[in-house]
């Protein structure tokens, strides 16, 4: 029988991403993320060290993917709010294991992926406020921190045709719109 690493990592990888964003860290087991997977838990180990580090890499394909999928557009924050909205919406399990990530792993152990793409994005908000095409009352990464919150805080169970979906995602970008228009309150 010839193996297929790749094929391998990959129904691995996805295995874990629905036992992860289920149960977290402590609550996963490697033997359901390996018989969902399809594979002997030993490959677990052999592709990636432990359980830890299983997460780890599940959680670095979530960050991947959403950089990838929506990248920043500092002249069009409203609507990159709006596409982090419709990206988490679609993909619930990147939320969730976000959230698994802050509760066990604490708000200090940011991998250094996100902190490269936070300080990436926030530069270009930094660079549109220098340029004037963004106002600049807040501090660059305050506002990435304020877009992101509001994007992440809205998303809802339910499919993205939803009324309530698309009035949550349009509260969104008007607020996010308004954030940047009026600036702070006096």
């Amino acid at each position: 029988m010839i193996r297929d690493a790749d094929n391998t990592r990959r129904r691995l990888l996805a295995a874990a991403a629905q036992e992860f964003s289920a149960r977290g860290i402590a609550g996963a087991r490697v033997d359901r993320i390996a018989e969902v997977a399809g594979v002997n838990k030993a490959m677990i180990y052999n592709y990636f060290g432990n359980k830890d580090q299983l997460f780890d890499a599940v959680f670095q394909e979530h960050v991947a993917s959403a950089l990838n999928d929506v990248p920043i557009d500092a002249d069009d924050l409203p609507g990159y709010a709006g596409r982090l909205f419709d990206h988490h919406q679609a993909h619930p399990d990147g939320l969730r294991l976000a959230r698994w990530h802050l509760l066990e792993r604490g708000a200090g152990a940011v991998p250094e992926t996100v902190q490269a793409a936070n300080a990436d994005r926030a530069a270009a908000i930094a660079k549109a406020q220098q340029d004037g095409r963004l106002p600049a009352h807040f501090a660059p990464d305050e506002l990435l921190a304020v877009v992101v919150g509001l994007s992440i805080a809205g998303v809802t169970a339910g499919n993205p045709d939803d009324l309530a979906v698309r009035r949550r995602r349009k509260t969104i970008t008007d607020a996010v719109g308004m954030l940047i228009e009026k600036g702070p309150a006096r």
